[in-house]
């Protein structure tokens, strides 16, 4: 699957699942880690497990395995990584503090 279907894939899941404030940003240009990290708000511990775990069963569905989830215990921030796209389902106030679109947002140099 390309990384632009993934991501596609990935915001829908998450919209389904009442994720707040979905962002997809572009990193193709600003490392090799990955081409996509999608940042969403969760109303709890809970939702935020939840999110990663309805997202993980819809892409295996569609053929992709993910690589490993962290975070999942109780966090406040659990990360997603599906190789070409990396989630992170933040509640509001770890998203506040950690600003990963400000982050990510400055230029290549």
């Amino acid at each position: 699957m390309q990384s632009t279907e993934l991501v596609k894939l990935v915001e829908s899941e998450l919209d389904q699942r009442k994720g707040l404030r979905i962002t997809t940003l572009d990193v193709r240009d600003k490392t090799t880690i990955t081409d996509f990290m999608v940042v969403v708000s969760a109303t709890s511990a809970r939702h935020a497990k939840s999110l990663c775990d309805y997202v993980s069963v819809k892409v295996k569905e569609n053929g992709v395995q993910p690589i490993g989830m962290e975070g999942q215990g109780g966090s406040d921030w659990v990360l997603l990584d599906l190789g070409d796209v990396v989630v992170h389902v933040m509640a509001g106030q770890a998203r506040e503090l950690y600003q990963l679109e400000k982050l990510w947002s400055v230029s290549a140099a």
